[in-house]
């Protein structure tokens, strides 16, 4: 990351940046309302200074007389006196412009002219780049110079709905016209006598708000000049207290953290972190609670490694001894081909086969499914193995071989476990089988130049379900050329990412695929099959699988 990027993603910097905008949004604020109060106070003082100003003119003025002053000629001498009394008031009380109409009361939008007066200094100062014009007496002022705001500022005053009118024009004017107010008083007939009094006139003063506008310009500056020496001030008392109290706690903790993460050791020196900011302290100890638990995680996670090797170590040998304990290297004979395979869905696993060669012309074949997975199966596995495969050696019928295998499993057995059989003693010379099914699987026959078939058989209890069970033999025949498929239901129950199973209805077609092979190559085609259907999905049981053939002469 750059310099640059640093110093603007920094935490110093985002709090004093936010700090500095917001000082700016309240120094607008500020101005803005500062700037209308200020306005508004101005407008009021001149709306009641201009009011007295305006008030006071008309007692020069007999409102009797008006109409009369319409007619008088100027030069004459209560004329001429009124109006330098008009005059005088203008200039000395720095009026712009003071005049007095008479309203046409049907429409309120035209007046007639009796005094007009001008001061001139103060109309340069309201309009610098020109200035008015005496309007002579008996002048129609009509509404292209009557806006409707002073028409209905006339009429209110007319009616009595107000006692005087103020019109402030300090928008919106043209290019060099200052901002000006005029006030309107009425002129009475009859000042006195409230009740019966009439307005028969109207009394203008402008004045020129030159004040409001000089004075409106200083607020402001203040103002601003204020909000940018608190700005400056802030600022940088808010940078050097968040570096002092926030980021360089902070930096210590991260400078632990990743110190911790490379020697994984504890701190000796916990006391320089301290903070007195509560959060940063909480932080701190959590840092410190993290290294404790952290240290205490690692030694307890290298004695549970340690413990797990030692222990996949004595599973591997466990797995050794299993495999040893069955038959890997099959015959190589003349008179039939065998082929078997065993894959545990755990290191080691509960299913087993055997063959036996009895004599010169027998064979005991054996398949095994033992109830449970992992070690205990595989240890209850074991025993029945060599307890089963010593009594085939001596015994002539599998139903005696299994009684026995029963009543020995049934006198130790606390776990309740049980394993299913199939036995068969093939006699090689006539392809007699005589077999016994201790709740196992059917086995599936293919007589020669046919489909692999279940060959369903009555099914005897498993063995160790109960201590005094009997077992029945039954008898069948394989030709030369037939084969016999002995299984257990990890084949069958093998699932998919549908939950779908293999099923027996495909191991059948399956093996009808490879019918024309040896042994060998059914067991890798069916197994090809499942690992195909179960695609991604985990191994749920053990496959055991064997296959022998009666040779051809």
């Amino acid at each position: 990351m750059s310099k640059f990027k640093r110093i603007v993603n920094s935490f110093t910097f985002n709090i004093v940046s936010s700090i500095f905008i917001l000082i700016i949004v309240f120094g607008i604020v500020l101005c803005v309302i500062g700037y209308a109060s200020f306005t508004d106070t101005m407008k009021k003082e001149y709306k009641i200074t201009t009011y007295h100003m305006a008030y006071t003119a008309t007692s020069l003025i007999d409102g009797t007389k008006l109409n009369e002053y319409l007619e008088k000629d100027e030069s004459e001498t209560d004329m001429y006196t009124i109006d330098t009394y008009l005059f005088q008031f203008c200039n000395k009380m720095n009026v712009t412009l003071l005049y007095v109409y008479t309203v046409d009361t049907t429409d309120y939008r035209s007046a007639t002219v009796v005094f007009d007066e001008v001061n001139e200094k103060e109309d340069k100062a309201i309009n610098p780049n020109g200035h008015y014009d005496d309007w002579e007496k008996n002048t129609i002022v009509g509404p292209d110079l009557l806006s409707e705001n002073y028409s209905n500022t006339y009429k209110d005053i007319y009616e009595g709905k107000i006692e005087y009118g103020t019109i402030y024009r300090t928008s919106n004017l043209r290019k060099g016209i200052e901002p000006h107010i005029t006030t309107v008083v009425p002129i009475y007939d009859k000042p006195d006598d409230v009740d019966n009094r009439n307005v028969v006139g109207l009394l203008h003063i402008q004045r020129p708000m030159s004040e409001l506008v000089a004075g409106r310009r200083p607020y402001v500056a203040t103002i601003v000049l204020s909000t940018i020496a608190i700005l400056i001030v802030v600022c940088v008392s808010a940078g050097l207290f968040v570096r002092h109290e926030f980021v360089k706690p902070i930096s210590t903790v991260i400078n632990e953290t990743r110190r911790f993460s490379k020697e994984n050791v504890k701190d000796e020196l916990k006391e320089k972190r301290r903070n007195r900011i509560l959060e940063i302290e909480e932080l701190s100890q959590a840092i410190d609670k993290m290294e404790d638990d952290m240290i205490k995680y690692i030694d307890d996670l290298t004695k549970a490694t340690t413990a797990q090797k030692k222990a996949m170590v004595e599973l591997n040998i466990a797995k050794d001894i299993q495999e040893s304990s069955i038959p890997n290297v099959f015959p190589e004979r003349k008179d039939f081909d065998l082929f078997a395979y065993m894959l545990p869905a755990k290191e080691v696993g509960g299913d087993f086969y055997n063959f036996i060669m009895i004599d010169d012309t027998h064979i005991g074949l054996v398949m095994a499914d033992v109830s449970g997975k992992g070690i205990p199966a595989a240890l209850f596995m074991m025993a029945s193995n060599i307890l089963l495969s010593e009594k085939i050696r001596i015994q002539s019928k599998p139903s005696e071989a299994l009684e026995f295998l029963n009543s020995r499993i049934c006198l130790h057995n606390k776990t309740n476990m049980f394993v299913t059989v199939w036995v068969g003693i093939l006699d090689l010379t006539t392809g007699h089988v005589v077999a016994c099914n201790a709740g196992h699987d059917d086995p599936v026959i293919c007589r020669k130049k046919k489909n692999f078939e279940i060959n369903k058989t009555k099914h005897c209890l498993a063995v160790g379900a109960l201590d005094d069970a009997k077992f029945t033999d039954y008898e069948f025949d394989l030709e030369k050329g037939d084969k016999l498929f002995l299984y257990t239901d990890g084949v069958v129950e093998a699932t998919n990412m549908k939950d779908e199973l293999f099923g027996f209805n495909r191991m059948v077609e399956t093996l009808n695929l490879y019918k024309n092979k040896a042994p060998k190559e059914i067991i890798k085609g069916v197994k090809m099959k499942v690992d195909e259907f179960a695609g991604k999905r985990e191994q749920f049981d053990d496959i055991t699988m064997l296959c022998i053939e009666l040779k051809e002469d």
